[in-house]
């Protein structure tokens, strides 16, 4: 069916949003699912009903033209707007909610997202649900751009105005050392700046976090190897390769290696991570907090118990909020 010129649509407006975050109307299309001729023609309508051009297309970046530069503004709020009555007409009754947008970080998807989103669907019998896992940067950008309801991933920082947080999970960072290869009665520190940090990646957020951590506390460790996989960094600390910081998300994602590791208190300042479940405020009305209620006793039987359990020196590193 052929798009109708000179309407505004919603699709035209969530178009629009796309390629002024974006700036490139090839990167939008991929954002959106859509075809670089679908977007491009969108904007052709979209600005043939608002006679007026809302975006320098010749440009390298993309650029927003004076009225772009307003509608930007407008189109943020109709765009609310619309979502906020399509939830409110599907919260008017629960079992109505046609879709759900999870977005989940990669450390629970194995033990937590399997059970909600099995728990969700008993009580939601005729949703969709629509599942993106990742870093936690990559899902609060996902979440700021509309592409989700709802994430549970690790806080940025500075929350966003906005937004709604429910807390669930601090996730204390620690040492894991090859085993039996540090003395724990001995000066940890000093044993530990004889082998080399095999380091998260400073690519994610978690990264940056303990890198920063480790220069407040002036701490300067030698690392050869930099990694963003938990599989990996374990796998080489259990070869006697050298020893990391992560946290108990981490040890229990990649917990097959734990026979070959030791867990230990950080001999320094301790740190933590917080793992919370976010959404923008006011759209979903009382679902973010029912859904932070089903995860808290998940959390608690799948990672929490087995965590410790497993790792006994970690009591207190990690709880439930």
């Amino acid at each position: 069916m052929a798009d109708n010129a000179g309407r505004i649509t919603l699709w035209g407006v969530e178009v629009f949003i796309a390629t002024a975050e974006e700036r490139s109307i090839t990167a939008a299309a991929r954002r959106l699912g859509a075809s670089p001729s679908a977007v491009s023609q969108q904007l052709t309508n979209l600005e043939g009903a608002m006679g007026v051009t809302l975006l320098q297309r010749n440009a390298r970046p993309i650029l927003l033209t004076p009225a772009g530069e307003i509608f930007r503004r407008r189109a943020q709020n109709i765009m609310n707007e619309a979502e906020q009555v399509r939830t409110e007409l599907a919260m008017s009754d629960m079992r109505g909610l046609t879709r759900f947008r999870l977005g989940m970080i990669e450390d629970l998807e194995l033990d937590v997202t399997p059970q909600l989103l099995t728990r969700m669907a008993e009580e939601l019998k005729t949703c969709q649900f629509l599942l993106e896992t990742g870093a936690s940067h990559f899902l609060h950008d996902q979440l700021d751009a509309r592409a989700l309801d709802v994430i549970v991933a690790a806080e940025m920082g500075e929350a966003l105005s906005g937004m709604e947080i429910h807390p669930l999970l601090e996730d204390g960072f620690v040492v894991a050392a090859p085993k039996g290869a540090i003395d724990r009665k001995g000066d940890v520190l000093r044993q530990l700046k004889r082998l080399p940090l095999i380091q998260y990646t400073s690519r994610h957020h978690m990264g940056r976090q303990i890198a920063s951590h480790l220069s407040r506390q002036n701490l300067r460790m030698s690392h050869r190897f930099e990694l963003d996989s938990y599989h990996a960094i374990l796998a080489m600390v259990g070869q006697g390769a050298g020893w990391t910081i992560l946290t108990p998300l981490a040890l229990m994602r990649a917990r097959r290696f734990a026979p070959k590791i030791d867990v230990i208190p950080l001999p320094f300042e301790p740190f933590s991570r917080r793992i919370s479940l976010t959404a923008r405020e006011g759209i979903l009305q009382d679902m973010p907090g029912e859904v932070a209620q089903k995860l808290r006793p998940i959390l608690r039987q799948t990672i929490i118990d087995p965590a410790l359990e497993a790792f006994p020196d970690i009591k207190g590193v990690i709880s439930l909020l």
